[in-house]
């Protein structure tokens, strides 16, 4: 019984949810279309939604632009909270700032990609005590530093791919071999390599088909981190080996889009040694899906970037591109393609770990982890973060 009014105050909270929506939508675009619904009709949509809550709903304002990814993820209204089946779904995400006073939005939301780009942003004139600023970002500090001190004591919270994040929000998660979730964390007890069990027959027969050295997804070319300067050098480097490295995308002349990407993740598994997961700036804990792109297709990481990269890998499973440098680094690689059953090594894991996109569950969903960051607050000893600048920035 308990799951059957559930379910119906769930579709409830969906169909209401889009219904406000839907009307924000029409307010928005009212000069285009005539449509006539008011702000006060939205606020009683809200009403009802909040009724059926108890009176414990959340509205979370994004300010910045909510077009842009990840913002435009969140939707609006409580739909993709329920989507994702959160253990909270009381999160009402607007986009609109005149639906209530600014003082009423119990969260707004700031994206780092264009506050840290426009020094002259508007930004909210008035804040309560009880108002959480949220700091949100999946795009690198080295991208986008903030190089001065205007937001000391400005957030409240985190939202970011830092470990060290109020909520982390990024882009694997690691699973032991019993299921459970491990990390990443800034200090994981990893198995060490050298005592793992060899690899099975079954993952012999998925590596011993490749051919080709190294595959590279990559579409920005000119990057802070000068990642392009060093597959360039690597290249030379392989080339007298007689070994290469296929590039995909618009830095090579190899194509993958996006709406296959699967079929291509396919050809890293089938062809490939190993894979380039080469992150465009260097930042503290800034491991994007390249590296689930190797570690999901069965091919060895070369990492290049600022993370430690310990907090999401046994040491002994990946290369490091910058600890190597290029000249090393070919040679080692050459040296394991010769060498298949020190090659085969860097695949125990697979008998320990396993590794997921965060959103393949709810207890890992970056949308879902953001409602509970805001469920989970005491509003009477809300913190705020003094020297934001130092925590965010990259070290000079």
């Amino acid at each position: 019984m308990n799951l059957i009014i559930r379910t119906i105050k769930a579709k409830r909270f969906y169909i209401l949810s889009a219904l406000c929506a839907t009307a924000i939508f029409y307010i928005t675009s009212s000069s285009k279309n005539n449509m006539e619904v008011s702000v006060e009709e939205i606020k009683n949509m809200i009403g009802e939604i909040k009724l059926s809550e108890g009176g414990n709903m959340k509205y979370i304002l994004i300010w910045t632009d909510p077009s842009i990814d990840p913002m435009f993820r969140l939707k609006q209204g409580q739909t993709v909270f329920i989507e994702r089946n959160c253990a909270y779904t009381n999160c009402f995400v607007l986009t609109e700032k005149s639906v209530f006073n600014l003082t009423k939005y119990d969260v707004i939301l700031f994206h780092a990609p264009e506050i840290m780009k426009d020094k002259n942003i508007e930004l909210p004139k008035i804040r309560t005590k009880r108002q959480l600023y949220v700091f949100a970002s999946l795009e690198s500090s080295g991208y986008y530093p903030v190089e001065d001190d205007r937001y000391n004591d400005f957030f409240n919270l985190t939202w970011s791919y830092r470990l060290n994040s109020d909520k982390y929000t990024a882009y694997m998660s690691i699973r032991n071999i019993e299921g459970e979730i491990i990390g990443p964390r800034e200090i994981m007890h990893w198995e060490d390599v050298n005592n793992m069990e060899p690899i099975s027959e079954s993952i012999k027969i998925r590596l011993r088909d490749k051919k080709i050295a190294a595959a590279w997804f990559v579409s920005n070319c000119r990057t802070p981190g000068k990642r392009e300067s060093f597959a360039e050098m690597l290249r030379k480097e392989l080339d007298s080996f007689g070994l290469s490295i296929d590039v995909y995308g618009w830095c090579g002349n190899l194509k993958c889009p996006r709406e296959r990407i699967d079929e291509c993740l396919q050809l890293i598994e089938r062809d490939y040694y190993f894979y380039l997961a080469f992150e465009n700036s260097f930042s503290e804990d800034y491991v994007t899906e390249k590296l689930l792109y190797a570690l999901q297709n069965y091919a060895v990481p070369v990492v290049f970037g600022g993370a430690n990269y310990t907090r999401f890998m046994p040491d002994g499973i990946y290369l490091d591109a910058v600890k190597l440098g290029p000249k090393a680094l070919a040679k080692e690689m050459a040296y394991l393609i010769n060498m298949k059953e020190k090659y085969y090594d860097y695949f125990k894991w697979h008998n320990y770990y396993s590794y997921h996109e965060v959103e393949e569950v709810a207890e890992t969903d970056p949308f879902c982890g953001l409602c509970s960051l805001v469920n989970e607050q005491n509003l009477e000893e809300t913190k705020i973060l003094h020297d934001f600048r130092k925590w965010w920035d990259p070290p000079k």
